[in-house]
């Protein structure tokens, strides 16, 4: 197939295909049967299932499905419960995302009831996946959930980046940043990881419920700081975070500390595998593939950018790969908000570098998210090529706009998987055909 021209139609059909089984290698379910399997729960007179994420209902159903009665109560705060994954032993508690709501304060109040039933001869399996930090909220006293919201509509907005958000979330919980192990001890505590956040960092995953913490008060401060937020931030959050800069106020749990000695934390599924699931697939059609990285972060514009002129560079000069090329990439970039459109991430990715392909003879660019929902919107992501612009020329517009979803509307080129049950960050997919 190397020197075999391929139309614009054939790479888009190609570009879904190698999407499909980056999602297929994250699967959460088998990622966590595979892990309980080889696990001993003999010596645990009870074992207890929480956690949170979107991919809550496949972890909880794969739980339960190796566990069966040894579970003696679990609770999953989730996105979705789909009928078909209902559990008999785990509760599946569906709520807010990405703003948390009443309901997952409710469940986040009864999965901390629960880690601090256990004892020392119990198991509390935590099974956390993307979108756990705003699925578990659990507010910090003296401030309100809608003071939480507020908050979280702001970093959102402002630009920060997911550590950034995370080091906030853990100062304003009673649950995250190791607390919820703090709960369980003395019980043994296994997590099981489904990582959405770049490098897998455990301190950041789910914003690190049962791990220990890194990030400090001082360090929420400066997040605030960094994007002039602070004087914009409720009164109670700015007042606790400046509290316990000051000292006032106690630490989330360190690592070293006692607490953690019955802890285990352990990524079961992530990013890198499903690039490389892509890479492989995408080499079976006959593409000299490159993986460049799974840690793609910054501004999505720029990032757009800086791929547009890898495939500008391959169509040029063959460089770093001959045509029929596929580049692949991971990670999770950040959007700054400055119109009033609807879109997402993945979705402005695509309309900034589709800007920069522009008029490219056989190029698709790809990008979605693995949980099949970019932003606020019912789209994973988008699909463009060089000719894109001829069939809507105010890109321009839409983007400045941040309106990517309306632009992609227009043309029947939003990426609609549904719901996936997954969250390992974002796939995106370059491929460069042969032109002759």
């Amino acid at each position: 197939m190397s020197g075999t021209p391929m139309s614009v139609k054939l790479l888009r059909r190609h570009a879904l295909a190698i999407f499909k089984a980056a999602l297929a290698a994250a699967d959460p379910s088998a990622a966590v049967t595979r892990h309980l399997k080889r696990r001993d729960f003999a010596r645990y007179s009870n074992i207890y299932v929480i956690g949170a994420g979107k991919a809550g209902a496949s972890m909880a159903h794969a739980a339960e499905r190796v566990l069966g009665r040894r579970i003696t109560a679990g609770l999953i705060n989730v996105k979705d419960a789909p009928a078909s994954r209902r559990n008999s032993r785990i509760e599946l508690n569906p709520c807010g995302h990405p703003m948390p709501d009443a309901r997952g304060v409710a469940g986040a109040e009864r999965i901390a009831q629960i880690a601090a039933a256990a004892r020392k001869d119990d198991l509390v399996v935590c099974l956390i996946s993307g979108g756990a930090s705003a699925l578990m909220p659990l507010p910090a006293v003296g401030i309100t959930l809608a003071e939480k919201q507020a908050t979280t509509r702001l970093l959102l907005a402002c630009g920060a980046n997911i550590h950034e958000i995370n080091t906030i979330r853990k100062h304003i919980s009673r649950i995250k940043g190791g607390q919820l192990a703090r709960l369980a001890a003395p019980a043994a505590v296994e997590s099981l990881l489904l990582s959405d956040v770049v490098g897998d960092d455990l301190d950041v995953i789910g914003s690190a419920p049962t791990a220990p913490d890194a990030s400090t008060f001082a360090a929420a401060a400066e997040v605030f700081d960094r994007y002039g937020i602070r004087a914009r931030v409720p009164a109670a959050v700015k007042r606790r975070i400046e509290g316990g800069q000051r000292g006032e106020l106690p630490e989330t749990p360190k690592p070293g500390d006692p607490i953690f000695q019955r802890v285990r934390n352990t990524v079961v599924g992530g990013n890198r595998l499903a690039l490389a699931a892509a890479a492989r697939h995408a080499r079976s059609l006959g593409f000299r593939t490159l993986v460049l990285s799974s840690q793609i972060q910054g501004e999505t514009r720029e990032i757009a950018r800086m791929h547009a002129a890898i495939a500008r560079e391959i169509v040029g000069s063959g460089q770093p790969a001959k045509p029929p090329a596929c580049i692949v990439t991971g990670g999770e970039t950040t959007v700054t908000l400055k119109g009033e459109g609807l879109g997402g991430r993945n979705q402005e990715f695509v309309l900034a570098a589709a800007i920069d392909i522009a008029g490219l003879k056989n190029v698709v660019v790809f990008s979605a998210g693995t949980d099949g929902s970019d932003g606020p919107t019912d789209a994973a992501g988008a699909i463009a090529d060089g000719q894109t612009l001829g069939r809507n020329p105010d890109a321009r517009r839409y983007l400045d706009e941040n309106n990517s979803y309306r632009y992609f509307e227009s043309l029947g080129d939003l990426v609609i998987s549904g719901p996936t049950n997954t969250n390992v960050m974002d796939v995106r997919i370059m491929l460069i055909g042969a032109t002759q």
